[in-house]
């Protein structure tokens, strides 16, 4: 007597990161996202509860590809065991200058997801907890008594410089989106002419800082 043999696939065993790159990997490869989660799942064998395990949607999922791009910044910088005792200036340096590295080993995929968002950053919906993440770490490593003079400036000016830190971030992303300099390096100078800029406002020298920003996107934008 014969026996029939099943011919359903066996399911994987995933976790987040697996995810995510499965997720990363078909976007890239087909151009398009996933119809919901259901086809992703059936496209690369694996349970729908095993998704469902780590992400409560796609739209989650594509939220933490953002905030692991942050953590592993994050991570970076707190190994440099001089951070701590960086001037406020050099440390926002440090998280743009990492962030943009890390970004820039995922561009395809950054360029993929935030092509259609150009003018409109501020409101994507994937950036909403990367945005938090940023901007809790501002407050709590970044936005020191250095910039300010007492307690009473402090209050009003380290909300300023939070939220300052975050429009700034989507500012060097737009130019980075649009950056075909080679290594990006035009993107490296607009970071540390708009890091200068942002902290000397809070500081003593805001007219030069202004002006020679303003030279260099005057330049940019004439080319």
């Amino acid at each position: 007597m014969e026996t029939t043999k099943k011919t359903t696939a066996k399911k994987k065993k995933v976790d987040d990161t697996i995810i995510i790159s499965l997720y990363m990997n078909y976007v890239l490869e087909k151009n398009e996202e996933p119809k919901n989660v259901y086809s992703f799942c059936k496209e690369h064998k694996i349970e729908e509860t095993d998704f469902y395990t780590f992400f409560g949607s796609i739209d989650a999922l594509k939220q933490e590809i953002w905030v692991k791009f942050f953590e592993n910044a994050e991570a970076s910088i707190q190994k440099e065991e001089a951070f701590s005792g960086y001037s406020d200036k050099n440390k926002l340096l440090t998280l743009y200058f990492t962030l943009f590295e890390i970004l820039t080993l995922n561009r395809s995929y950054v360029v993929f997801a935030l092509k259609e968002n150009k003018v409109g950053l501020n409101n994507l919906k994937s950036l909403k907890q990367f945005r938090s993440h940023l901007k809790d770490f501002v407050k709590n490593e970044i936005s020191s008594s250095s910039t300010v003079i007492n307690e009473k400036v402090s209050k009003i000016t380290k909300p300023i410089y939070v939220e300052g830190a975050w429009i700034q971030f989507l500012f060097l992303l737009k130019f980075w989106l649009d950056d075909t300099s080679k290594g990006f390096e035009k993107t490296d100078v607009l970071i540390e002419k708009s890091v200068n800029t942002v902290v000397d406002l809070l500081d003593t020298k805001p007219l030069e800082s202004l002006f020679d920003l303003g030279k260099f996107l005057w330049k940019e934008k004439m080319n």
